[in-house]
């Protein structure tokens, strides 16, 4: 056989088409409409009904507008539901903005610290490639958002409200990375020419003050302290005064973050269930809090899940997002996009095959808000609070297929309390280093 294509087979290929109805109907529907219209079924909006047997009430939607704050906005979505509960609210924000300052503020200093940590490696090796690709990436993890609650505490929105640059952080973010390539640059050079890491790290003093003064100019000051006025269902008026973010948290919300723990489903060949995990290189907060995930299989995930919302409480979860996704009505199925008909083909790998492969991992983070299960206990679909605003789904919520959390959730996040003694003991064991660039370390 030829190594090249050739035009015998350009014109074998043009006359089986040709003599093939089915994919001269689907040219037109898809130069016409594109892939995604021509190709939805509405069957999947029969099926994937937005009624749930279990279903937990919260607050006005939220809108991350143009940023990659999902996993933020979702672990302040299950927090203000607690105080919402506390308060008897109708509806709460907390602020993303007050975090997303903090956020980036310590990746930054993170990211300067795995500079210093890594001197010795080549500059174009794959650890620096891989540390300086997003130094200050939008997205994080469970963990990362635990970290900055341990250190800050959360505000009401209304004390750090959202600015231009919150909502829309692509501008803001491209000028602090080229600042940190730059302050990089400077690092490694020094060291090459004989500065010692102390004599770096005091350098790097001068560095994170020009980062501080970049988000001050366009997130705006922090907030030290603040005074919380809200009015309950009850009418009832009620202000606190003088209280910092840490002070809020632990009055209003209460939790112990070290309760709560991260399950995954990554079904790869490198990676066994029952053993943690951890990934090299990840983190925002310098000696803070590992990120760390047990794996399990996937039903195990949906039965914690289940067992946290029956006590009355949101879980926050990861997925990747774009897959078997309709934006219109809000339905995550996979026969919701019936591509491979469309197509004439099949995309036939699995979920282990996808992550090993570079198909899919997580990409997105939202909130499970309830679940529709049958008359034996087992789930059928799932509500899923979006941060997207009220006019992605239905007003901003949008239902999973039970099939669909099975081929496209890698993530959820429980308190330890519904975890089985067996899984609480696994979750025990002393993580395994997954490489900076796994697909389990991807940021949602």
């Amino acid at each position: 056989m030829d190594k090249n294509i050739t035009l015998e087979q350009l014109e074998t290929y043009e006359k089986a088409f040709d003599g093939d109805l089915a994919k001269k109907v689907a040219m037109r529907a898809v130069t016409n409409c594109g892939v995604v219209k021509a190709a939805t079924n509405s069957e999947v909006y029969r099926q994937d009904r937005h009624q749930f047997s279990v279903s937990l009430e919260q607050g006005k939607i939220t809108n991350q507008k143009q940023s990659g704050r999902c996993w933020m906005f979702a672990a302040l979505n299950t927090m203000r539901f607690a105080v919402m509960k506390k308060l008897d609210l109708d509806t709460f924000e907390l602020s993303q903005n007050y975090t997303l300052f903090y956020d980036k503020l310590e990746k930054a200093n993170y990211f300067l610290e795995s500079i210093l940590e890594t001197m010795d490696e080549p500059t174009n090796g794959r650890v620096i490639a891989h540390l300086l690709m997003a130094p200050l990436n939008d997205g994080g993890q469970w963990d990362m958002f635990c970290n900055l609650i341990d250190k800050y505490g959360v505000v009401p929105k209304d004390a750090m409200p959202e600015t231009a640059c919150s909502s829309a952080t692509r501008e803001m973010t491209g000028y602090m990375t080229r600042k940190l390539r730059e302050f990089a640059c400077t690092l490694r050079t020094g060291y090459q020419n004989g500065k010692t890491i102390d004599q770096l790290r005091g350098e790097k003093n001068a560095m994170m003050e020009t980062i501080y003064n970049m988000l001050c100019i366009a997130l705006g000051k922090p907030p030290k302290t603040f005074t919380l006025e809200v009015r309950n269902k009850e009418k009832k008026f009620i202000r606190d005064e003088n209280l910092t973010g840490k002070e809020f948290f632990k009055k209003y919300i209460g939790w112990e973050l070290s309760d709560y723990v991260s399950l995954i489903n990554a079904p790869t060949a490198d990676k066994p269930y029952h053993k943690t995990y951890t990934v090299k290189l990840l983190g925002n907060v310098v000696e803070g809090r590992p990120v760390k995930y047990l794996n399990l299989p996937v039903e195990e995930l949906k039965k914690a899940a289940i067992a946290q919302m029956q006590d009355g409480h949101p879980v926050w979860f990861g997925c990747d997002v774009g897959q078997c996704s309709l934006r219109e009505g809000g339905v995550m199925d996979l026969d919701a996009i019936k591509a491979g008909e469309l197509f004439g083909t099949e995309f036939a790998m699995d979920k282990a095959q996808r992550l090993d492969y570079g198909e899919s991992l997580m990409t997105h983070a939202m909130v499970f808000q309830g679940v529709d299960l049958d008359e034996n206990g087992q789930p059928l679909r799932w509500r899923v609070e979006n941060s997207w605003g009220k006019d992605a789904g239905e007003d901003g919520y949008y239902v999973m297929s039970d099939a669909w959390f099975s081929e496209y959730t890698y993530q959820v996040v429980v308190n330890k309390k519904y975890l089985s003694s067996q899984q609480a003991a696994e979750l025990a064991q002393e993580p395994i280093e997954l490489e900076p660039w796994d697909p389990m370390g991807s940021l949602a």
